[in-house]
């Protein structure tokens, strides 16, 4: 099975990870776990080089073969080892074999690093030919387009019925511009953008808990009740645009009809609102259900607390079902957000070809990308047809989730700007979680942001 997100953590942080595993193992399974994990990662870095070689090898047969090189940056998860899509290049360098060869540079970047990156390969002309994150840049992906530095598909999807009709319409309706251009390559499906909750069934069943709660209210009262049986109810982190409280705080605004309306609004005027406000409390509320090293900390730390039994739950993507260990896999659980909300952006698994490519090279990107969208469309059908059977208990909740959200929101990392996510957030969010300024002085701050950010676009 394809992983469907770029996996966007940094290589230090896998060593951060390595070493609270072991430092804050309670009994002997999760030291075992931390040995386990430890020894993953180092497989996996000299992997990864024997891999570069492997890489390189290929690369310079296809080059001998006469094949066109189309030049992508993808990433690896620190955490598990795993890359990103890795499947979907190898099948497409199989099925152009002497034709098109898509030439991987596999790296570990934090997402800051990854944005910050893209923008500075633009600026040396040197982007590879597909970029896989520019609409998690909302401005700069606005930028890219309004100076023809991608190119616009619209001609290329509407002109070929067989490519067009692969892509579900709210798929498509993501990726269209008000002028009818197509910048983003969907793919085809909704079905593997979508966030809920992955929650851990033994740590429940500890707590007496048998049941994921259907309501906010009965959320806050499980997380007390976890934390009343000596579990940690939440894995959080602050840095990375805060990925994990923000599509928490998203999802519980997403409960009122202002909210809603709120979460769907490109670039917002101010969060000096009720919904700002209510993010912000909700914020301060979640990490008191944390573990104590939250603060200053990305994703990775989150992520390895939940997989070692340290946190019973952890918000995240369909993506993450392929990062489950075997022995979790009767374990882990997945869930809609209180509310049955899922949170999707079809739009951000898009991927962008850059203009200042040959025609040769852009007319392998059309073929990538058309092969892309239905590979994710036969993934779709066998998913569908064989997951409801699988053994995967993560995937078999997901997919009922699915099929039976009452409501689907936007990803704030779709809409809100690039300064908020990258800075505000990191230096504020703690601020707020320690009480050091209030919830009125951490939505001006955000306010600031947009200030700042109208001031440099």
């Amino acid at each position: 099975m394809l992983n469907r997100k770029n996996v966007l953590f940094g290589i230090a942080g896998l060593f951060v990870s390595m070493v609270v595993l072991i430092s804050t193992a309670g009994c002997s399974v999760n030291a075992e776990r931390s040995e386990s994990l430890s020894a993953q990662a180092d497989g996996t870095l000299s992997g990864n080089a024997e891999a570069e070689t492997t890489a390189q090898a290929d690369s310079d047969d296809a080059a001998a073969d006469g094949a066109v090189e189309i030049p992508i940056i993808l990433m690896v998860s620190p955490t598990s080892g795993i890359r990103s899509d890795e499947d979907l290049v190898e099948a497409f360098n199989e099925a152009y074999e002497g034709t098109y060869y898509l030439d991987v540079e596999w790296v570990m970047e934090t997402e800051q690093e990854e944005r910050q990156n893209m923008k500075r390969l633009n600026v040396t002309d040197d982007l590879p030919a597909i970029l896989t994150s520019l609409r998690l840049l909302p401005s700069f992906y606005n930028r890219m387009t309004e100076e023809g530095r991608v190119e616009d598909l619209s001609s290329y999807i509407n002109s070929d019925a067989e490519w067009r009709n692969m892509i579900e319409e709210e798929v498509l309706e993501s990726v269209t511009e008000d002028d009818g251009s197509i910048y983003l390559a969907p793919e085809s499906t909704m079905a593997f953008s979508c966030s809920g909750i992955f929650w851990n069934e033994e740590l429940f069943a500890e707590a007496g808990i048998s049941e994921f709660p259907e309501t906010w209210e009965e959320f806050w009262e499980c997380c007390d009740r976890l934390q009343a049986a000596g579990i940690t109810p939440l894995a959080l982190h602050t840095e990375g645009t805060a990925w994990v409280p923000m599509l928490l705080a998203t999802a519980k605004a997403a409960e009122t009809e202002e909210g809603a309306e709120f979460l769907k609004t490109i670039y917002p005027e101010t969060y000096q609102n009720e919904t700002g406000t209510e993010i912000a409390e909700t914020l301060q509320k979640l990490f008191s259900y944390t573990t104590d090293d939250a603060m200053y900390e990305d994703f990775d730390v989150a992520y390895t607390h939940f997989f070692s039994g340290d946190a019973a739950m952890i918000a995240n993507g369909y993506w993450m079902i392929d990062e489950i260990p075997d022995e979790m896999a009767d374990t882990v659980r997945f869930s809609t957000f209180p509310g049955n909300v899922l949170i999707s952006s079809p739009e951000t698994f898009g991927w962008a070809l850059v203009s200042s490519y040959s025609d040769e090279v852009k007319e392998g990107v059309i073929e990538f990308f058309k092969f892309r969208t239905q590979q994710s469309l036969e993934e779709k059908e066998q998913l569908f047809a064989d997951g409801a059977g699988s053994s995967n208990r993560a995937l078999t909740d997901y997919l009922e989730a699915y099929n039976n959200a009452g409501q689907f929101i936007p990803n704030y990392q779709a809409n809100w700007n690039s300064i908020l996510q990258e800075e505000t957030l990191g230096t504020y969010l703690p601020l707020l979680i320690e009480g050091k300024i209030t919830v009125e002085e951490f939505t001006a701050a955000e306010d600031e942001s947009i200030a700042e950010f109208n001031a440099e676009n």
